[in-house]
């Protein structure tokens, strides 16, 4: 593969293509400025106005969620993994039926890997333009967003109606259900009585890790994040593992599936037979199958990447080990 080639799978962090109108509170007050990006997948964006980065299947999505202080994401749940790592800012993430059952404050470089059946939310709470990036579960993401119902109230009040067809309609530009296509139903009162409300106490201990943390943890390995033996052990399809200078090796490796290199900070320099690429901070990068390369530092200074990395396993709910 020459660099070349090479080049068109990767997502550069200033080459990122924003949508604003992704999703159905893209004009609610307080989450009408947020930006949504489909890095690799398909992604759930409710929008046509979406551009998709790189449409290649890898088993899961990689997306990534832009917004400016005080902005904030919705309550909504997906049916696979739901995987955040923070690139830029400070988040709060809150979740449960009113956003009240727990909540965390997320630094850089933090992760976290949401249970599902929750309904969960998030919001800038630092002082300048934020970057989340996500991992979601499956290539179709789980076949959509599910809203806490007062969000597709609220969002009616501002001209926008979800299709059951998974289609966002604005009635603010003549736009209408199609015949034959109804609105999306809101979830029952029984259908939200089965949904748990987990505390802070229950989510915080097998969802979340620390940045300074995995970076102590890999010290001579890297250390797995997200699998059936990580530091938040689950199965959602996809494994994410978490490299710095101190485990970095010259020696090239494989996948039997693509894998995505995402550095958190630092330059790295990606090496392979027939070329290689530089990526920096809140690039995307997407390593063709049982393509063997190495990725090392290629400056002095603090280093990490995130790396993701199909497993075959069915994509589905998040489980504790």
């Amino acid at each position: 593969m020459t660099p070349a080639e090479m080049e068109h799978r990767i997502v550069r962090y200033g080459d990122l293509q924003p949508c604003k109108t992704a999703f159905i509170d893209a004009h609610t007050p307080g989450s009408d400025q947020k930006e949504n990006f489909t890095i690799i997948g398909g992604g759930v964006s409710e929008s046509p106005d979406q551009h998709v980065h790189i449409g290649i299947p890898h088993g899961f999505n990689i997306g990534a969620a832009g917004q400016p202080p005080k902005c904030r994401n919705s309550l909504h749940d997906h049916h696979t993994a739901e995987v955040f790592f923070v690139l830029k800012g400070r988040w709060r993430f809150f979740w449960g039926r009113w956003g009240d059952a727990g909540e965390v404050v997320l630094e850089e470089g933090d992760i976290f890997n949401i249970p599902t059946g929750i309904f969960r939310g998030f919001e800038n709470i630092g002082t300048d333009y934020g970057m989340i990036m996500a991992v979601l579960g499956g290539d179709n993401a789980g076949g959509g967003v599910m809203w806490a119902p007062q969000v597709i109230e609220d969002a009616a009040d501002h001209g926008l109606v979800l299709g059951e067809d998974g289609k966002l309609y604005d009635t603010g530009r003549q736009q209408k259900l199609p015949d034959g296509v109804a609105p999306m139903p809101l979830m029952s009162d029984e259908e939200l009585a089965k949904r748990p409300e987990p505390s802070t106490a229950d989510v915080l201990p097998n969802h979340v890790a620390r940045y300074w943390d995995l970076y102590a943890l890999a010290d001579k390995t890297p250390a797995r994040v997200v699998g059936e033996h990580g530091v938040l052990r689950d199965k959602p399809g996809f494994e994410i593992d978490f490299i710095t200078r101190a485990c970095a090796t010259e020696a090239r490796h494989s996948h039997p599936y693509p894998s995505v290199l995402m550095p958190m900070r630092g330059h790295w320099r990606v090496t392979w037979d027939g070329g290689a690429a530089t990526l920096a901070p809140g690039d995307t990068m997407s390593v063709p199958e049982n393509l063997a390369h190495s990725a090392v530092p290629s400056m002095a200074g603090e280093a990490s990447l995130y790396h993701v990395v199909a497993t075959g396993d069915p994509a589905g709910a998040t489980w504790k080990g």
